[in-house]
């Protein structure tokens, strides 16, 4: 599984995200382009330990015992449900969002493993930085290729 933490793999995601224009349509979801951005970049704000959703139910119920699915090699659902906080309905402008976004990821990965969140995940729970980092890889990359990049 590929992992963010690993600069060839983070390069790849910047690259992609590079390719996508304010008029890139998703191939399924509700989400425009400049939104699937600002999600991505509130996701990466937990992981970075700059938000602290609170835990659901449901994740304190069965998330331990799902928790794989954030980082195997099987891609995530289409249509999956969300973290409620980072769901993004209002309007974002595209290229601010894209920036966010891009220094967000850029942060992370050259902050290392050592320096990811040790706060829990709002719905799998407690994670190590290597399952943050295949974790991250994969949301970003379900997105993308939401987006045909």
């Amino acid at each position: 599984m590929k992992n963010i933490f690993n600069q060839l793999e983070s390069e790849e995601i910047l690259n992609r995200i590079d390719k996508l224009s304010p008029n890139s349509k998703p191939q399924w979801g509700k989400m425009d382009v400049a939104q699937m951005l600002a999600h991505c970049s509130s996701f990466q704000d937990i992981a970075l330990g700059n938000s602290f959703p609170a835990r659901g139910w449901l994740g304190i119920l069965i998330g331990k015992f799902v928790k794989p699915i954030f980082y195997d090699d099987k891609p995530l659902p289409q249509n999956m449900s969300t973290i409620p906080t980072i769901l993004i309905v209002d309007k974002k402008e595209f290229e601010t969002e894209k920036e966010k976004l891009k220094q967000k990821i850029i942060t992370f990965q050259s902050n290392g493993s050592e320096k990811c969140t040790t706060h829990p995940h709002p719905f799998f729970g407690k994670l190590t930085s290597e399952q943050w980092g295949k974790g991250i890889y994969k949301h970003l990359d379900h997105h993308l290729k939401q987006f045909g990049v």
